[in-house]
């Protein structure tokens, strides 16, 4: 993996599905359990690696962490479901933000635990496995977790410095979660910023571009580590914005056209993805995913971008049948063979 990135050559491709409440079900564990407790997300974490044997396993336990560490309510909103914001937003004035407490990922909300978890598995994994720390939101996407999404969106029209202040105040948050992760053993920081991708080219760029500059400068310059964009959807009219962002990594999910990508993507960049989670992995057949996993790397050897993740798209649905993730392993193991 480590090759891949710096684009050298390697033996075969690397594989790094998005597997976060995959893996819980693969383990037979509830998410409460699998979000809460520390050793169960590790454990349902080494369960999913001894089980399929990716190149890299990623730590994640839903997008909500920073947001409550900054004082968001969250909760459950059924049985077996991910946790996620519960009741108004945190922030709704300007005096709200002044309200925000200070970053400090080694006591508040369910940071600890992640950060718990992550030293189990770079304790048990992180001389053989490529170890990928989700830091959750980038400072677009956040400030609407705690605003909520409509008001974030009105408030680019009506009131855009209060957006941003609070963006401003999300930066110090994010870098010192993801500082944090690479402490406790991440060797890829990654986020999202999917709310972002709602915005259209001219606004991406205006708004939740710069903050991503400064939270990916921030981390890279901070911890030595690359740092990863995740936008979900069609992201094809932002990919050269996101390119210029400086991740180091960017992932693409299904409705992006491979080999358009790669000309809007420089070979400097990590392309991870790009396989259909829900049509292909979790509703198709092993063969079905045998064939778009070829199809990825075919593009991918096609265009000469050899710095490339074979992955879902998005993160693997709970249903997702392990024989069809096997596929995506057997796949990479193929190429080569006679």
């Amino acid at each position: 993996m480590r090759r891949v990135l710096a684009g050298q050559k390697v033996c075969r491709p690397v594989v790094g599905p998005l597997a976060v409440h995959y893996c819980a079900r693969l383990a037979g564990v509830s998410l409460c359990d699998y979000t809460l407790n520390p050793n169960v997300l590790a454990d349902c974490v080494l369960r999913y690696y001894e089980r399929f044997r990716p190149d890299a396993v990623w730590l994640s336990a839903d997008t909500w962490v920073t947001a409550q560490a900054m004082g968001a309510p969250v909760a459950f909103p059924g049985p077996d479901q991910p946790m996620a914001g519960a009741g108004g937003p945190r922030v709704i004035t300007a005096a709200d933000i002044d309200r925000l407490p200070p970053p400090d990922p080694y006591s508040r909300g369910r940071c600890p635990l992640m950060l718990q978890a992550m030293r189990r598995l770079h304790a048990v994994l992180g001389r053989d496995v490529f170890l990928v720390g989700c830091f959750d939101q980038y400072p677009f996407s956040l400030a609407c977790a705690l605003m909520g999404l409509e008001q974030a969106m009105l408030g680019l029209a009506d009131d855009r410095s209060r957006v941003e202040a609070l963006m401003a105040r999300c930066v110090d948050h994010v870098v010192a979660y993801g500082q944090a992760l690479a402490e406790a053993g991440a060797d890829l920081l990654s986020g999202g910023d999917s709310p972002a991708g709602l915005l259209g080219p001219a606004l991406y760029g205006q708004v939740a571009l710069p903050f991503e500059q400064r939270v990916i400068a921030a981390l890279k310059t901070r911890t030595r580590r690359p740092v990863s964009l995740h936008i979900c959807g069609n992201t094809t009219p932002i990919l050269p914005d996101m390119a210029a962002s400086g991740a180091d990594v960017l992932e693409l999910d299904h409705q992006v056209d491979m080999t358009l990508a790669c000309r809007l993507v420089p070979r400097h960049v990590t392309i991870w993805g790009n396989l259909d989670p829900v049509a292909v992995l979790a509703q198709g057949s092993p063969a079905d995913v045998s064939r778009a996993a070829r199809a990825f790397l075919q593009a991918m050897a096609a265009a000469g971008h050899d710095r490339h993740v074979l992955s879902s798209g998005c993160t693997l649905a709970v249903e997702t049948p392990a024989e069809n993730l096997q596929a995506l392993m057997d796949a990479r193991d193929a190429v080569g063979r006679p």
